[in-house]
């Protein structure tokens, strides 16, 4: 028992022995101090009665001060590659940098020739600082009698990812970005990236563009030593390279609670404050049309009371379209048994009616998920019958009465176009009291409103929150919707006003509208809105889609979607839908509200954002 004695009387002092032993080399200031300290003190001898030697003090902390966070390591090799998986690069951290280093944090290691290395931190990792063993007794049982942590008895290490090399262009006074093609000298002072003119060119951030919120590592703002030290994230509007990438698309996906329709208002705002050339040279505004599940989009025309006046100065500084927009319009749909209380907002407001007639070109409006192939095929050569006697005129009650007519169910089937038990399958399923609410109401059919309807810088809502048949809200999204599509796709459009207009068409729940199911409605819709999104850059027309289940939308639609706003999520397969890098992924169900991760691959590099804690415009109550 006299080992556990002696350990016990060992471990009262054992702190100090240990920092008498370290090394002043490892730059730990209590340490290098203590032992400056003891180098100078002069040794009693008292008790020996013997005169005191006395030493001149000497001073043994590094000349000058530190700068940088550390510096390249090759403990452990130092190698770019061509593959990725093949690069290593790390960077010691000096002890009082380790606190404020963070995963996803950018960097930058200057070369001899002040080009400069652009990186991001992916792993950090303590390592042993001495060749002894820390998992024994008698360093476990000292370690749990003090307080504090040693730093200077490891190292620490942060793994590096080259994201491209910065050099300054003096012709055009700018720093710009090309693939790393060389490695750092070891040794070299690893820093922090705080000048955001080099972290927009490293992250391959446009200068310029829609506004869609602030650079952020782990949840907390990049800061610069600028004014504001904020890094705003802007999605490309021009055509320096390309087509505007609003009509390459845009998702923004997030679950209940995480401020997906917050961070719709604010970014659709910034759309709106924009203009877009068009073929013939004119600079127009976009006219938007919102698809409106929860009356929430309408709210866009009013002021948000909680703006302060400082919060509409920053985002004046910024650039950050602000404030009501007045030309908003709430075209509510009329749908019998239905009433919109339209309370939430101060838009004007219109009513529409879908027309029977625009079945004359989209038959799958009343096909719904019943008809198979046979049967809708049977659908259009009835539909193709009624308005070729009716004329454009025809409702959708005299088309029920048209097929009443035992003639013409006889004459199809002796005729082999139609058999009877398919007439009498179409039939059964097109009497639907759902297409009996919605088309050909007491109202004005949007056909005749579509100058109205779509207007250059305007904000259309078309509120279906009070409908609640929702096979008829779906039938009214997807008629209107369609109507946009076609028109913009038409090489002879019937109207030239949304031809001629840039247009971006938001959908809230969009899974509920472009799902990929095994119905002939859905075959459709679908082909439709993939044509409409690989045509969309050249005709104009962007989709905005937000939805909490990217999972449901279908793939076609999906693959054209170029750039996504993903907000927290929770569910795997959501997660796993959306097909953004693997170090989002992992970010995203740890997702405060309003943060979220954009991977827009023609814009920048994969990054995280925090969204407007204010609402621009109205939000909420």
């Amino acid at each position: 028992m006299s080992d556990l004695g002696d350990f016990t009387d060992f471990g009262g002092s054992s702190d100090e022995s240990e920092s008498d032993a370290a090394d002043p080399d490892t730059g730990d200031d209590e340490t290098t101090a203590a032992a400056s300290t003891r180098v100078g003190e002069a040794t009693d001898g008292s008790e020996n009665g013997d005169d005191a030697a006395t030493f001149e003090p000497y001073d043994v902390t590094p000349a000058g001060e530190d700068h940088g966070l550390g510096v390249v390591s090759v403990s452990r090799g130092l190698r770019v590659a061509e593959d990725g998986d093949d690069t290593a690069m790390e960077a010691f951290v000096t002890v009082g940098n380790r606190e404020s280093v963070r995963l996803g944090k950018y960097l930058l290691v200057p070369y001899p020739d002040r080009e400069l290395l652009f990186c991001r931190i992916t792993a950090l990792e303590y390592a042993q600082e001495f060749h002894e063993d820390d998992a024994t007794e008698i360093a476990a049982r000292r370690a749990m009698r003090r307080d504090d942590f040693e730093e200077r008895d490891y190292k620490f290490v942060s793994e590096l990812d080259p994201v491209a090399v910065l050099f300054y262009d003096h012709d055009d006074e700018e720093w710009k970005r090309r693939m790393t093609d060389r490695v750092p000298k070891p040794g070299s002072v690893v820093q922090e990236a705080t000048d955001a003119a080099q972290i927009k060119a490293g992250l391959k951030i446009p200068r310029e563009g829609v506004f869609l919120g602030h650079l952020s590592v782990g949840g907390e703002k990049v800061r610069t030593a600028a004014s504001p030290p904020t890094i705003d994230y802007r999605l490309k509007d021009d055509y320096a390279d390309g087509d505007p990438l609003v009509f390459r698309h845009v998702l923004v996906a997030g679950g209940t609670g995480s401020g997906k329709t917050h961070a719709s208002k604010n970014v659709l705002r910034q759309f709106l404050d924009t203009t877009y050339r068009m073929d013939d040279g004119r600079e127009v505004a976009p006219a938007l049309v919102q698809f409106d599940p929860q009356d929430e989009y309408a709210q866009m025309h009013d002021d948000n009371p909680a703006l302060s006046a400082d919060g509409a100065r920053r985002f004046e500084r910024e650039g950050v379209a602000h404030g009501g927009h007045d030309d908003t319009v709430a075209f509510v749909p009329e749908v019998d048994g239905s009433s919109y209380p339209g309370a939430g907002h101060r838009a004007e407001q219109a009513t529409f009616t879908i027309p029977f007639s625009m079945t004359r070109s989209r038959p799958w409006l009343v096909a719904g998920a019943a008809l198979n192939d046979n049967q809708y095929n049977a659908l259009e050569e009835l539909i193709y019958r009624f308005f070729q006697g009716a004329g454009d005129a025809g409702t959708y009650d005299q088309f029920t009465t048209f097929l009443d007519d035992p003639g013409l169910k006889e004459e199809l089937h002796e005729t082999g176009r139609v058999h009877e038990a398919t007439f009498d399958a179409v039939k059964r399923r097109v009497r639907s009291a759902t297409f009996r609410r919605v088309f050909d109401q007491a109202a004005r059919p949007i056909t005749e409103q579509v100058h109205e309807f779509v207007r250059p810088g305007g904000l259309t809502v078309v509120p279906t929150y009070h409908i609640n048949d929702s096979r008829a809200a779906v039938t009214v999204v997807l008629a209107v919707a369609s109507l946009l599509v076609d028109e913009k796709l038409s090489n002879d459009p019937s109207y030239d006003r949304i031809k001629r207009t840039p247009l971006v068409l938001g959908m809230d729940e969009a899974h509920n509208f472009l799902a990929d199911a095994d119905s002939v409605q859905a075959r459709k819709v679908v082909h439709k809105f993939t044509e409409a999104a690989k045509q969309g850059r050249k005709e104009r027309l962007g989709l905005f889609l937000i939805t909490q289940d990217p999972q449901d939308i279908a793939d076609p639609v999906f693959k054209q979607v170029n750039t996504k706003l993903v907000l927290n999520l929770g569910d795997e397969d959501a997660i796993k839908s959306v097909n953004i890098p693997s170090t989002l992924e992992d970010k995203v169900p740890y997702m405060e509200k309003g943060q979220m991760v954009v991977y827009s691959p023609d814009n920048s590099e994969p990054v995280e954002l925090t969204g407007l804690s204010t609402c621009v415009t109205r939000h909420g109550e």
